[in-house]
């Protein structure tokens, strides 16, 4: 099991939003069931088998140009435990327990 984070940037708008793109992006998430995601406010989170992942962000990666951007920037973080199973929700609750145990 994989987590990753991805940003999908479209270069060259003439508007300076992107949430028309990340919405579109958004929507293609939707439509598979390989890979968990969460949105969240400077990208999206992904859970699932690192080919998966792979995979899938590189059909993210064409959504801005399918909507008649000339450039994409992407950005991918990707973390691969195969000594133990660990789910986005580990991760976070892991951090929770240990800022719970440090009196600093």
């Amino acid at each position: 099991m994989a987590t990753a984070d991805v940003t999908i940037i479209g270069l060259g708008r003439s508007d300076p939003s992107a949430s028309r793109y990340i919405a579109a992006i958004q929507r293609r998430l939707a439509q598979q069931d390989r890979v968990k995601y969460l949105l969240h406010a400077m990208g999206t989170s992904l859970e699932g088998e690192t080919a998966d992942i792979l995979a899938l962000v590189g059909e993210l990666h064409a959504v801005p140009f399918e909507l008649g951007l000339p450039r994409v920037y992407t950005v991918l973080k990707l973390d691969e435990r195969r000594d133990k199973a660990q789910t986005l929700e580990d991760k976070v609750a892991s951090v929770q327990r240990a800022l719970g145990a440090d009196p600093g």
